[in-house]
């Protein structure tokens, strides 16, 4: 059964189904809901919620409850996902599972509450230091958003990662018709051999993220690297659409390839053929599909709210083999479709 549902709202029932009973956060705008919707859920399915004092000290709870072993996440926007980052590289070289939830709003420094895409590079290049990554997702959809929930948890421990789900304030805020995801059973869940569960009975556990001997700590790095490997490999998402007689392709995520979408149909009314082809996973991006598919047109548009993060992963897969426009905007303000259409018209006409 479907319910309408905000995206934040959803996106907090879809992880607590998923199996997520330790929540820790501290509210800001767009994604305030969700902290404040697992205040009161949490107490009801014998979860734990706690506001912290800030994002610093979010990060730093995240970290101690990963090393139990349980689904714990963290929901956030831009500038709190700036205060995260050194705690997050901790966790990356510590090897613990966890969710972020970024809610993007305009920026840089403390921006504004309007949607925007303008924290691709902190999220898929990695915002912290050292030569760690993290799985980024990007849903278009309400609904997407709370199916992909589970498979964030699923992959973070998966591959002992970090998972961020990276939405943008429109995806947070607006309401759609939702089909919430099927309860997991949490009993089932078994505690890694890793965890750190107490002694008792068993020979002491130690998670650490870094060692003094650069020897040693190069050999870590290198294990990180065969595991980053190994996702590249396995869990690249993406979702084409009319590509296959497309004379232009235009690469976007989140709310803006659903922008992308109609414009298509609009682009269609004017003989112009528009493909889409929305990534699904920022990383690992899916440079070798949208590789093959450049072969084919003679301009790849990158569209995006920001002023152009994501257009260098699309250089990368194109290789030279099209040209690579870019139209953005940024800021919090949202492109419209006519913009879009304008932008593709110039490109085929030029």
């Amino acid at each position: 059964m479907k319910m309408l549902m905000k995206g934040t709202e959803a996106i907090a029932e879809a992880a607590i189904r998923a199996g997520c009973r330790l929540y820790f956060g501290y509210p800001i705008t767009p994604q305030s809901e969700l902290p404040e919707y697992m205040a009161k859920r949490m107490p009801q399915i014998k979860g734990m919620f706690l506001q912290s004092e800030s994002e610093v000290a979010t990060v730093n709870m995240i970290y101690g409850a990963a090393c139990t072993g349980q689904r714990v996440m963290t929901s956030t926007s831009s500038p709190g996902f700036s205060l995260m980052q050194e705690g997050i590289s901790y966790m990356a070289g510590a090897e613990l599972p966890a969710v972020f939830i970024n809610v993007m709003r305009g920026g840089p420094g403390l921006g504004d509450i309007q949607p925007s895409q303008s924290d691709y590079f902190q999220a898929t290049k990695g915002g912290g230091h050292g030569d760690y990554r993290m799985i980024v997702i990007a849903p278009y959809t309400i609904q997407e958003a709370a199916d992909l929930m589970g498979e964030a948890f699923d992959l973070a421990f998966k591959y002992r990662m970090l998972v961020t789900i990276l939405a943008d304030g429109m995806i947070g805020q607006m309401m759609e018709p939702v089909e919430l995801p099927e309860w997991k059973n949490v009993d089932e869940f078994s505690t890694p051999d890793w965890a750190l569960t107490g002694t008792e009975g068993r020979v002491p556990r130690k998670i650490t993220s870094f060692d003094i001997n650069p020897y040693e700590l190069e050999k870590m790095n290198l294990r990180y690297q065969a595991t980053y490997q190994k996702v590249i490999e396995n869990e690249i998402r993406y979702e084409e659409i009319n590509t296959k007689d497309a004379e232009l392709i235009v690469v976007a995520y989140g709310t803006t390839a659903r922008i992308v979408k109609t414009v298509i149909d609009m682009a269609k009314k004017d003989g112009i053929k528009v493909g889409l082809f929305r990534p699904i996973t920022l990383w690992p991006f899916p440079y070798k599909r949208l590789s093959e598919l450049s072969s084919n047109v003679k301009n790849v548009l990158t569209v995006e709210m920001s002023y152009g993060q994501m257009v260098e992963d699309v250089k990368l897969a194109v290789e030279g083999k099209a040209d690579t426009p870019f139209f953005g905007r940024s800021a919090g303000v949202v492109p419209t479709p006519a913009e879009i259409l304008e932008a593709i018209k110039k490109i085929v006409r030029r």
